[in-house]
């Protein structure tokens, strides 16, 4: 089977201009999903800024993790300002501080509390005394440990608040890890379940605020840690607001998104502003697709027929570049291959030094070019003050530095069109990593890079001179993800697929090694930060099986290798590489034998198939035969083993479990036969058949398969099973294929199909590779109906979160992870039975 199908081949080379077409500003199709977070400037794990609301203007922009990445845009339009994205900031004055500002004191328990021990009058004195936060050492500012697994931390902090004040606008802002409450002299104003957040701002209204008092009061909070770090602080500031400066809000009319871009339209007065955001990842092409840099194209259109005098200005804050807000920063003017850039940075440039999850980069610097424009470093108010007074920039200022966001200035672009009718131009932004990746024990930049030899300047240049070409290109591609959405299914699904493409790309970074190898490393967002989880590449295969293997390869290799050098000596694969950005080594606690084994021996099968030939795996070969017989061993009746769906704890005799087993050892005879090893291939196969029939005999139950062998009254998706159909073998016999499917009609909640018996949550990408395995696409699409209606009703506002409760369509856990490239399973079984 030749990879007949794939995308590359019908992407049109670049053209060298910058003239723009109406087409740049039309999206190929209107959509109507409304994605819970819209991407904005996305590239990697790291440089992913996003819209997590209704409406560009509603708030602030952020990073997938929720943090605070600023981006602000006006449009004045004969002298009346509008305000089309972002919203403006609340800056703090510390009344209270945290642990980052003062090692503050309190009283301290770890011992389990009564009720009472919150109330002002509560005797702490034979609590101990210590100095915050409190928490794992590992973690900021932590002055006394706290780090014990299902432990609890009860705090009482004494404070003195003067009567002045209390006639402020105040916030309560805490940190914490995890279960967490906080009272304000004995009354209760927050608590969360188990999850932990840092900076979260509790604006205290008039209620609230009158639970302080003028003096002495108590803050207290209790804090229960169930696993991992644990971590403890709180403090109360005044807000300040920004100055509104007169600038109107522009009203939004319209906002659809697609594969590559992200298209907005306002009305600004008698003026409307089409928006859009385009992440040039073209599947095809390496170095575009790594290119740490996005367009903000932009058009005026005059809709009373006459001119007006417009100017734009797009806004960007110091925290682009940081981890946290507390992390001084320098922002320059700088002038490359004679283009000014407005950049910023953290000053300290801890290159590659933190690794795991929930984090946001603070190495490296962002750029804003004066392509088409100008740029400018000042305050925040300097800016309004002079776009709205004047449409222009204040001077600039050259080398600002900043102790912490409160004093950060802002990086602007400005664009004067003069007075006009109708006009367009488009504005970069880049964010130069310096380093991208460890990978056993090494540095390496991205792709885009060249080991060097190209700078983020030299990328930045091209992207400005190749501007219409790529754009052209970028419209193809979202072309390609629509129609193929709409052939496999209906206009909702084509909407999912292509709302979907930049979320799974932008998880990952692709560079090459020394040996030459393309590799495409994903990052475990939202669950553990792992670099190439293996049970995250399998889900996520379909969108790379359909358009290009070679990045699928580029997440495997590297596993390969981990067992081909020697470093890694388990008979099945390793599960991880490291917590990105460092692939030196595993790092999760516990193997998932079955599980990985099982993942790249049938992702390795359908990339031969593809190929037509072996040559892939034929370096790994001993290695991948004696997974092969480890699955054959243990496959049939799985013992007590993780897996990756063990999110309600891991049953022994998982019955999908098996099946991945069983799927594993027939792809090894699949492959033995591509490489000419007949009697090697009739062997595996036939024992794959001989465990799919003692499987179907083992695990049935009346109308459906059981959860596990051992376990009456329970059910659970049968998604691995899906290769079974893909492959034409018809390994599972009695038409259990069919008979489950059916069996999981009547399962469906209002926003899907559960994962199992045991929960209302579900896991989307299995969703969607389960509904591949239905007989015809009218039962396909009763299975992406209920997924739709997550996705466009969810109250989390999040990247797409591919764990969620299937009655209420609220997350349970994870976002902006890359499974959802597990959405195109229908497409690559609809284009493999086209073959």
């Amino acid at each position: 089977m030749k990879k007949a199908f794939l995308f590359g081949a019908m992407i049109l080379g670049a053209l060298a201009t910058k003239a723009q077409s109406q087409d740049t500003f039309k999206p190929y199709q209107p959509t109507d999903l409304r994605l819970p977070s819209v991407p904005l400037i996305v590239s990697d794990p790291y440089f992913s800024v996003w819209s997590p609301y209704n409406e560009l203007n509603e708030g602030t922009t952020r990073h997938w993790t929720n943090d605070e990445k600023p981006m602000q845009g006006f449009l004045r339009v004969d002298g009346q300002t509008y305000c089309f994205m972002g919203a403006d900031r609340d800056r703090y004055e510390t009344i209270i501080p945290m642990a980052n500002e003062e090692a503050w004191t309190a009283r301290y328990s770890r011992e389990k509390q009564a009720e009472g021990w919150q109330e002002n009058n509560f005797n702490d004195s034979k609590w101990a005394e210590g100095k915050a936060a409190f928490g794992s050492e590992d973690l900021s500012n932590v002055r006394t440990r706290w780090s014990n697994e299902n432990s609890d931390l009860y705090v009482r902090r004494t404070i003195n608040i003067d009567a002045k004040d209390l006639n402020e606008d105040l916030a309560l802002i805490y940190s914490h890890d995890d279960v967490f409450e906080i009272y304000i002299n004995g009354t209760k104003v927050a608590s969360t379940g188990e999850i932990w957040r840092e900076g979260v701002t509790l604006k205290l209204d008039s209620k609230l605020k009158k639970l302080l008092k003028p003096g002495k009061n108590i803050i207290a909070a209790h804090c229960h840690n169930t696993t991992g770090g644990a971590y403890t602080d709180f403090g109360i500031f005044k807000i300040k607001k920004a100055d509104a400066y007169g600038i109107k809000q522009a009203t939004q009319k319209s906002v659809d998104v697609l594969a590559t871009s992200s298209y907005y339209t306002f009305t600004c007065g008698p003026v409307e502003l089409d928006l859009v955001f385009t992440a040039p990842m073209l599947i095809d092409d390496y170095d575009l697709l790594s290119a740490p840099a996005n367009y903000i194209s932009y058009q005026v259109r005059s809709t009373d027929g006459q001119a007006h005098n417009v100017q734009l200005m797009l806004t960007a804050s110091p925290l682009m570049a940081v981890n946290k807000g507390d992390q001084p920063t320098i922002s320059s003017i700088i002038e490359k291959k004679g283009t000014k850039y407005a950049c910023t940075g953290t000053i300290e440039q801890p290159i590659l030094a933190k690794t795991g999850d929930g984090i946001c980069i603070d190495w490296g610097y962002f750029y804003l070019p004066a392509i088409n424009g100008d740029v400018a470093i000042a305050s925040e108010n300097a800016l309004k003050s002079s776009f709205v007074k004047k449409g222009n920039m204040p001077a600039s200022q050259q080398n600002v530095t900043a102790q912490n966001e409160n004093k950060m200035p802002s990086l602007a672009y400005c664009h004067n069109f003069g007075t006009t009718k109708q006009a367009s131009s488009y504005a970069i932004m880049g964010y130069d990593e310096i380093w991208d990746i460890e990978y056993f024990y090494k540095r390496y930049k991205g792709y885009w890079a060249h080991e060097g030899s190209v700078t983020i300047f030299d990328m930045i240049d091209r992207l400005n001179r190749e501007y219409s070409g790529i754009m052209k290109r970028c419209r193809q591609l979202d072309k390609q993800i629509y129609d193929d959405g709409m052939k496999a299914g209906n206009k909702q699904y084509a909407e999912i697929l292509s709302g979907s493409y930049r979320h799974v790309i932008a998880a990952h970074k692709l560079f090459r090694d020394d040996e030459g190898n393309l590799l495409f490393f994903s990052k475990e967002n939202n669950s553990n930060g792992c670099v190439n989880t293996v049970d995250l590449t399998y889900p996520e295969a379909p969108l790379f099986l359909c358009y290009n293997p070679e990045l699928q390869k580029g997440m495997m290799t590297s596993i390969f290798e981990y067992s081909y050098t020697g470093r890694w000596t388990k008979p099945f694969a390793a599960h991880d590489l490291g917590q990105y950005p460092k692939a030196n080594k595993q790092v999760y606690g516990g193997d998932m034998p079955l599980e990985e084994a099982g993942n790249m021996l049938t992702l390795a099968a359908m990339i031969c198939k593809l190929d037509g030939n072996t040559s892939y795996v034929n370096k790994y070969w001993d290695i991948i035969t004696t997974w092969a017989d480890y699955l054959s061993e243990n496959g049939q009746d799985p013992s007590n083993q993780l897996c990756t769906d063990d999110f309600a704890g891991h049953w022994a005799h998982n019955a999908n479990l098996s099946v991945k087993a069983i799927m594993g050892v027939a792809a090894y005879a699949e492959m033995a036969r591509l490489k000419g090893l007949n009697d090697v291939a009739d062997k595996y196969m036939a024992r794959a058949k001989e465990m799919a029939t003692i499987w179907e005999r083992d695990a049935r139950e009346d109308d459906h398969y059981r959860l596990a062998f051992d376990r009456k009254d329970t059910w659970s998706q049968k998604y691995n099973m899906v290769w079974d159909k893909l492959w034409n073998l018809n390994l599972f016999p009695n038409g259990a294929m069919e008979r489950d499917m059916k069996y999981y009609l009547t399962k469906q909640n209002k926003y899907g199909l559960p994962l199992d018996v045991r929960r209302d949550y579900t896991k989307s990408d299995w969703i969607m590779w389960t509904a591949a395995m239905a007989k015809d696409k009218k039962t396909f699409l009763k299975f992406v109906d209920p997924l739709y209606k997550y996705i466009n009703e969810t109250e989390s506002r999040v990247p797409i979160s591919d764990w969620h409760d299937t009655k209420t369509g609220i997350m349970t856990g994870f976002k902006a992870r890359s499974v959802i490239g597990g959405y195109w399973m229908k497409v690559l079984a609809d284009k493999l039975q086209e073959q």
